[in-house]
This record gives C-alpha cells, sequence and structure tokens, in this order.
C-alpha cells in the first residue's frame, strides 16, 4: 500500500487571535502552551503518519501564511509556531523528516529575510574580493537540484534551536513556487501560496503600467516578485506591525469583516477628511469612500458565496498558464510533464477542481488547502481547513478538516472526492479510508474542538468589531 510522502498545511495564522490554532486563555492570546485544535490536529497527523510501512518519514510542506506576521505581535507568531514545533518535531519522534517552508503574503517577510541570506552567504562563498556584484535574485528554483536548494531560514531555524526538547535542523524556503517531479518525469506537483491569483498582489506592476502605457507586464516569477515585493511586504507582513498604527490597522481590518461597521469606517473617514480639510475636499473624501467600499470586498476570501470568484479564476489559471509554464519549462527544457497539480491555499476557501490551461498535456488538478482562522461575525459555509496529502507516485488526496458549519454530521472530518479521475477508487485512498474514521478517536475530538473553537472566535470577533 502507498505510504505518505508529504503533507501540506497552508493559512494557519500562527499569532492571530481568530486563528484556530492560537491559543487563548479567555480572550487573551497565551503563546506558553499550544491550544487544544492544535493539539487535536497533530493527533490526527501522527496517526495518519503511524500508518506508513516504510522510511523515510514524510516532509511537511507549509505552503504560506503559516506565521501572521501583518496582524500579530511577532513574537506571539514565534512562540506559537515554536509550540507547533514542539508538537510534530519532539527529539526521538519526530513526525517529519524535513520542513519546507513556501512564504505567503502574510508571512512574506520571511522571505525577504531568506533571500538576503541567501544573497550574502553567495557572494561571501562564491566571488572574489573586489568582484562585481551580481543582481539581487527574488525566487528560487522550482525543482530541486544539487545546484539549486532551497534557502535554510535563518529566522525559523533559529526559532528551532529555541524549541525543547527538539533537535536542531533546518527549516528550508522556497519561493514563490516549490515543485516536485516524479522519477520519469510525467508528473508534476507545484506548491504556491496563491497570493498571486490576486491582482492586488500584482499592484506595483498594474500602476506602473497606467504611468507608462507602452511597458510590458512582466512574465517570469521572479521579475513579478522583484516588481511587487516591497508592496506585498508593506501590505502583507508589516503595516499591521506597526506599534500603535498597527493596532488600529487590525480594528480596520476587523471592520472590514462587516458591511455595516464597515460602512460607518468609511463615513468617519468621508466626514474627517471634510472637517480637517474643508469642503472642497468633500468630493475627494467621497470619490475614496466609494472606490473602498467597491474594492475592499472583491479580496478573493470576503466573497463568501462562492469557492473562486470569477476574477480569482482568471488570475488563477493566467498564473499557471503564464509564469508557473514559463518556470517548468526553462527548468525542463522546453518538455512539460503529462500530469500537473497545483496546491494553493491564501482563499481560506478549500476545494478541488480539474482546470483547463493552455501549454499543458491535461486538465490541472487544482486543490486548495483552506485556512484555519474565522473571519466573520456569521458562519461562513465554504471557509475551512485541509490537510492534503501526497504518496510516492505524487497522488493528491485531500483530507477536510473541518467546515464552519453548525450542524456536526456536515462538519465532521471526510476525505474530500478527488478532482483527479486517477485517484479515485486508488489504492492510496482506499488506505486513507481505513485510517480516517470520523466518528473515532483522534478524528472525533478533533472535530469537537475545532467547532466549539470556531463558536467561540466568532462570539469574540463580533464583540471586538461592535467595542
Amino acid at each position: 500500500m502507498p505510504d505518505i510522502r508529504y503533507v501540506c498545511l497552508s493559512d494557519l495564522h500562527l499569532g492571530e487571535e481568530d486563528s484556530l490554532l492560537t491559543h487563548l486563555s479567555g480572550e487573551e492570546i497565551d503563546p506558553f502552551q499550544p491550544g487544544p485544535v492544535m493539539r487535536r490536529l497533530v493527533d490526527c497527523l501522527r496517526h495518519l503518519i503511524a500508518g506508513n510501512r516504510e522510511a523515510p518519514k514524510p516532509s511537511l510542506v507549509l505552503n504560506g501564511d503559516i506565521l501572521e506576521m501583518a496582524l500579530a505581535h511577532d513574537n506571539e507568531a514565534a512562540m506559537i509556531f515554536q509550540r507547533f514545533i514542539e508538537l510534530i518535531m519532539p527529539e526521538g519522534d519526530e513526525l517529519f523528516e524535513k520542513i519546507i517552508f513556501i512564504p505567503g503574503n502574510h508571512d512574506h517577510h520571511l522571505w525577504e529575510l531568506a533571500r538576503e541570506t541567501q544573497y550574502v552567504n553567495h557572494i561571501t562563498a562564491h566571488l572574489e574580493p573586489g568582484s562585481r556584484l551580481p543582481v539581487p535574485w527574488h525566487a528560487t528554483h522550482l525543482f530541486t537540484t544539487p545546484e539549486h536548494q532551497p534557502v535554510p531560514s535563518y529566522f525559523l531555524s533559529s526559532l528551532v534551536r529555541c524549541c525543547a526538547g527538539v533537535r536542531d535542523f533546518p527549516i528550508l524556503t522556497a519561493y514563490p513556487n516549490f515543485g516536485l517531479l516524479s522519477e520519469d518525469g510525467g508528473r508534476c506537483i507545484v506548491f504556491h501560496h496563491g497570493h498571486f491569483i490576486e491582482s492586488i498582489f500584482h499592484f506595483m506592476s498594474a500602476l506602473m503600467n497606467l504611468f507608462f502605457p507602452g511597458r510590458k507586464s512582466p512574465k517570469q516569477v521572479w521579475d513579478i516578485e522583484a516588481e511587487n515585493f516591497a508592496w506585498i511586504d508593506f501590505f502583507g507582513s508589516m503595516l499591521g506591525r506597526s506599534g500603535g498604527v498597527g493596532q488600529d490597522v487590525e480594528i480596520i481590518y476587523e471592520k472590514m469583516q462587516s458591511p455595516g461597521q464597515f460602512d460607518r469606517l468609511l463615513r468617519t473617514l468621508s466626514r474627517s477628511i471634510r472637517k480637517r480639510y474643508g469642503f472642497r475636499h468633500y468630493l475627494a473624501s467621497f470619490v475614496l469612500r466609494h472606490y473602498l467600499r467597491r474594492k475592499i470586498p472583491g479580496v478573493e476570501r470576503l466573497k463568501a458565496d462562492t469557492l473562486l470568484s470569477g476574477g480569482a479564476g482568471k488570475g488563477l489559471r493566467a498564473y499557471i498558464e503564464g509564469p508557473l509554464q514559463e518556470q517548468i519549462l526553462r527548468e525542463r527544457d522546453g518538455a512539460m510533464p503529462d500530469r500537473t497539480a497545483f496546491l494553493f491555499g491564501h482563499t481560506h476557501k478549500p476545494f478541488q477542481k480539474l482546470t483547463t490551461c493552455r501549454g499543458y498535456a491535461g486538465p490541472v488538478h487544482c486543490c486548495n488547502s483552506g485556512g484555519w482562522i474565522v473571519e466573520s461575525e456569521t458562519v461562513q459555509r465554504l471557509h475551512g481547513g485541509s490537510v492534503i496529502l501526497i504518496d510516492e507516485r505524487l497522488e493528491v488526496q485531500s483530507i477536510r478538516m473541518f467546515n464552519e458549519r453548525p450542524d456536526r454530521e456536515e462538519d465532521r472530518v471526510r476525505i474530500e472526492s478527488s478532482a483527479d479521475p486517477d485517484g479515485k477508487g486508488s489504492p492510496f485512498l482506499v488506505k486513507l479510508e481505513g485510517l480516517v474514521d470520523p466518528e473515532r478517536d483522534p478524528w472525533r475530538a478533533f472535530s469537537e474542538e475545532a467547532a466549539r473553537a470556531v463558536r467561540e472566535r466568532i462570539v469574540q470577533l463580533c464583540r471586538r468589531i461592535r467595542d
């Protein structure tokens, strides 16, 4: 029977008070203890991996927004990440052989730290004194080779060294894509956090196109990142950490989740501009208010009525057909694999679908891992979190751990039907069906804790929005 070779998680948002995996004591974050949902999740992972019959242990792929660096204090996010490491990697009983981290928009700053470390290491190791320094690069290779390896994360690896009861090991960083390729080259899996499917994360490129209409938009992943990394870092990883301003930004972000409260906030902004700058600025404030009212709800994860909106669907296809395909072709001497899977998160709405994309031999298996954070005053039935599992044949299966649904029967853990025809009725699926029983522990215990945590987060979010 096939064994699990890779486990993929995304959008844990450790350190954010609305994350199910952040431990709360009352309404305060307690970073010194792992929360009950985190404990139950690790129990489930341990149960799955215990079903492996052969070495080596699987690898863990953390597919972005693992640490909440936009709307949480750095030290709290780091400490809760340490609690997670202590659960999954206790010395002598480690669940994983290695951990690969792919930054998202909320922890993008960790890529900047790794990128700069990589650049300095390259200069000191490979260049003679007085040599011309190369232009810094903004992406890692898609596929790992002896010459091109993921970059050790100095920040995360240092946090590991400070964990209790955990041996020292490096956490490796890839960005923005990390690829797996079967031995015969016929199957390919690509991990990407998913932020580049949204136009807001191409903002600087789009702005320059307005200033210079004849300019060509970037087509390669490293050029897209080079033009937009400062904006992504500011908007996604730094703004919410700016002292008192950062705390106020989090208040604004939470009020965005409530249409009524957000409209009140915009009216306050409009009145403040008119009061401070006079009636001549009223028109500008009116335009700004209506622009924000129209644009902010366009963020994909705030669209509660669809798994993937038309705009995000177009962005997903454009990214797969454009920058990703260019990177595959460049690194494989123009050869495309027969089967491709694209694993991403970011939207917080898990799903699987086959997407027809130009340039690929067949439909691309798109698998979204969802997210572990509550973002609305009301239950969002499409929001939830999944664990994605991959075997040695690079077959992808997904376990839906929870959705925000009030009915426990609907919200219990289940194996999600694969969009890939090869995964339906496969030996890997049969094995997982034998390991996942939603009516027995550890799965039942997880569902009970997750449902309780969802209700608790909704109540507390409502209170903060109205305060």
